[in-house]
């Protein structure tokens, strides 16, 4: 008999001997390999378990991610995992882990992974579909990732009245953060979800529509074509826009905005081989940059900061990254703005700046910031706030019954900020707000407490970042910016409210987790040259 193999082992599983009992330690982790399938095999609370390798969000290896009490965080882009159940419990991504049996014998630790899903890196956790005699819908307005996550979690919990998603995109939902760094993806490669699925489970998506009112009394919203739709619960999860260049000439052929996946692929036609120039420097600005940096003849950058990324990381982090794209050829125009765009017989030909400088553009594109999506709201009973936010408590819930809200259109108490009303427009905040709507739509009581985690992409590299430093006073760094290798604590009366990263996992992941379970990270432990609070690194 082989010795790796336990006996008496099922024909319908694979059963292997991965290690020794005294191998790992509590809050040890390590990769094994059952029949060529990687697993992860975690020690937490004296027991062993198995889950997969891979984070269900874009494959990261989870072995380099940071693992605190019973949930593994992916170092990449902050996605958490259950290691008792493979369950997904923050996000990005939407499909949990699969999990693999663990026995012990004789002090030797096998693993069993059933033959049918031995390739499987992911699951869809299970959910039941519409039952038609039930008289219940819930609406939700916007086809973002906040309408999806809660969608699925009300499947998932055995809601099996209708759901009916409304959105204005052309695309079902989608993977909108790629749109910024890879401008010509192929649109069968960004979806979520297929067609297939929204079918199986009874989420009606439809495309290319557009609430013009809701009316709260009536419990009913107007469609751009006159139809009207009642509902008895509703989510406002509509997102932002992006906000459009307001000067002479901003209406030429050439001007772009990207917001949707259509103008993605146009920006990318009408940029190659020419002369592009980004208003903004900001993460939409400088990811677009540094994607057209080898695709157009020329790319100019305008900004109002000193550095890109200034107001948000910090001027060194800002000089790095100008650099990084200047060694590409990326100009910069900056503690500028843009006074004037001049066409000739209709499209783009110059920029004036309001220093004087003239740039010689083909195209003009604009990063400078968005717009919340709730003008559909004037007249309604929904609050929302100075920026046009609609704003709800930690339940998702707005003061209107009923009435939910998600996303980047939310203004929402921020927990590590001691319920500061604040508006994240990050995609894993929008994901795991769209859960807890769905959750106290059906009485479930639970609070978004989840901690902002977002990434950038700039010709490959991934900076990394976690927490809300707004306001923030000092930054304190360890590694060095100039070497792009580099941990950055965002500082703030006195304790840690961010950090940001370079080539430096799986700290921000690791920092991420330990804000998530309420610590206090202070500015003494930040300065200090001993990293083993921030266990990993």
């Amino acid at each position: 008999m082989n010795p790796s193999k336990m006996p008496h082992q099922d024909v319908e599983e694979v059963t292997e001997l991965v290690c020794h009992e005294a191998d790992l330690t509590d809050g040890q982790m390590k990769e094994v390999s059952v029949a060529d399938q990687k697993v992860l095999l975690v020690r937490t609370e004296g027991r062993y378990n198995a889950v997969g390798s891979r984070c269900s969000h874009y494959n990261a290896p989870l072995v380099k991610g940071a693992l605190v009490g019973n949930k593994v965080r992916c170092p990449f882009h902050g996605a958490c995992f259950n290691v008792k159940t493979g369950d997904i419990e923050e996000y990005p991504g939407l499909d949990s882990l699969p999990c693999y049996k663990v026995n012990i014998q004789e002090g030797k630790v096998y693993v069993s992974v059933n033959i049918k899903t031995l390739t499987l890196t992911k699951r869809v956790k299970e959910m039941c579909s519409v039952l038609p005699h039930i008289n219940h819908t819930i609406l939700l307005i916007g086809g973002g990732p906040a309408s999806l996550v809660c969608a699925e979690t009300l499947r998932q919990n055995c809601y099996q009245g209708r759901i009916v998603m409304v959105t204005k995109d052309t695309l079902p939902p989608f993977d909108k953060p790629k749109l910024s760094k890879a401008l010509n993806v192929d649109s069968s490669s960004i979806l979520l979800r297929s067609s297939d699925f929204f079918q199986q489970y009874g989420i009606e998506v439809r495309t290319q529509q557009e609430v013009m009112t809701l009316n709260t009394r009536d419990k009913a919203v107007r469609m751009k074509d006159g139809a009207l739709l009642h509902y008895d619960q509703v989510l406002i999860a509509t997102g932002c826009r992006a906000r459009p260049l307001s000067c002479p000439g901003s209406d030429l052929k050439g001007v772009k905005i990207l917001q949707s996946y259509d103008d993605a692929k146009e920006i990318h036609a009408s940029c190659m081989g020419r002369k592009a120039v980004v208003i903004g420097a900001s993460f939409i600005g400088m990811e677009v940059a540094s994607y057209l940096a080898d695709k157009a003849s020329s790319v100019a950058v305008v900004g109002t900061t000193r550095y890109p990324y200034e107001r948000s990381l910090g001027s060194q982090i800002g000089q790095m990254t100008m650099q990084m794209l200047k060694e590409h050829h990326v100009t910069f125009y900056m503690n500028d703005s843009i006074a004037e765009i001049r066409g000739e017989n209709g499209s783009v030909k110059e920029v004036v700046l309001k220093s004087g400088i003239v740039l010689e553009a083909d195209v003009v594109i604009a990063g400078i910031g968005v717009i919340p999506n709730s003008d559909f709201l004037t007249g309604s009973e929904v609050e929302v706030d100075s920026r046009k936010a609609v704003i709800v408590d930690k339940f998702m819930k707005t003061k209107v019954a009923d009435v939910f809200s998600a996303g980047d259109v939310t203004s929402f108490p921020l927990t590590i900020r001691g319920d500061q009303m604040v508006n994240v427009a990050h995609w894993q905040m929008s994901q795991a707000q769209g859960r807890v709507a769905a959750l106290n739509m059906l009485n479930k009581p639970t609070k978004i407490e989840s901690v902002p985690f977002f990434w950038t992409v700039l010709l490959g590299k991934s900076i990394r970042y976690t927490g809300y430093g707004e306001g923030y006073t000092e930054i304190l760094f360890k590694g060095k910016v100039e070497d792009r290798k580099f941990l950055a604590f965002y500082i703030k009366d006195d304790a840690v409210v961010a950090a940001a990263s370079l080539m430096f996992d799986p700290a921000v992941a690791k920092l991420a987790e330990l804000m998530a379970t309420g610590q206090r990270i202070t500015r003494g432990q930040a300065q200090s040259e001993d990293l083993t609070w921030l266990q990993g690194v």
